[in-house]
């Protein structure tokens, strides 16, 4: 039976790199579900207070248009904001990343090189 190779590694810490210490992204990073949460419960409970907070006679269509384009603009805010804090929660796990110690792919000699 032949004998099988164990695979490389996908990604190899490359030896004596040094980490750079967290900053400002881990406090926003800590911050973001507050963010979150906020961010989209405020808009909502005031959507929600106008959506069921018309009188039941109300006097006109033209109110219920009005009130109906603030319902919808709220939501549009809370999908923007959730868009928002998604972007922020990206970049701060790229720079996560990009602190960490040092990787490196499949060691392939630079052309020209032997």
């Amino acid at each position: 039976m032949p004998e099988r190779q164990t695979p490389m590694p996908w990604l190899t810490k490359r030896p004596g790199t040094p980490r750079t210490p967290p900053g400002l992204e881990w406090e926003i990073w800590k911050r973001l579900p507050a963010v979150l949460a906020w961010g989209t419960a405020l808009p909502l409970a005031l959507a929600a207070l106008l959506w069921w907070g018309a009188p039941p006679n109300s006097p006109g269509a033209a109110a219920d248009a009005g009130r109906l384009l603030w319902v919808y603009l709220l939501l549009g805010l809370v999908a923007l904001h959730w868009t928002l804090v998604l972007t922020v929660a990206i970049g701060c796990w790229i720079v996560r990343v990009m602190k960490g110690p040092a990787y490196e792919a499949d060691p392939y000699p630079p052309p020209g090189r032997k």
